[in-house]
């Protein structure tokens, strides 16, 4: 079974944001968007993998046996967008989709090229949604 990518690394937040982030206003969403999803979640920002700012955890395990940890949020200041893990597919959470602004959505994340684009209290229910939804279905840590 093929090892998972995205595990808590240790890494220091600050440290990778001021490393790998190269435009300045991506520097201050990220550090907005970390402040935002540690109110939201109650958690402190760890570094995932490479690239993943993650709040929380919790533990998966699927039908097929394949089973890991992961983040509760996160989001990844990636080159072009942000990708935002902050989706959990619910009828709340598609509902609220329709007032998050300019945005793309992919299989499981949202992607944004700034956070002036997004109407953050929908992305604040999108959070509080998600949490509520892992919660109910994982064992969180």
């Amino acid at each position: 079974m093929a090892k998972t990518k995205t595990t808590y690394t240790g890494e220091d937040v600050i440290s990778f944001i001021d490393s790998y982030v190269d435009s300045e206003q991506k520097k201050i969403d990220s550090l907005q968007l970390i402040d935002l999803l540690k109110q939201w979640s109650g958690f402190e920002p760890k570094m995932w993998g490479p690239t993943i700012i993650g709040f929380g955890n919790y533990h998966y395990k699927y039908a097929s046996g394949h089973e890991g940890d992961a983040p509760i949020l996160g989001f990844s200041p990636r080159k072009d967008k942000f990708s935002l893990y902050v989706f959990s597919d619910t009828e709340k959470s598609r509902a609220t989709l329709e007032s998050l602004g300019n945005y793309k959505m992919g299989k499981a994340c949202i992607y944004m090229k700034k956070l002036s684009d997004i109407n953050i209290e929908a992305l604040e229910t999108l959070c509080l949604e998600s949490i509520a939804f892992v919660k109910e279905r994982y064992e969180v840590s």
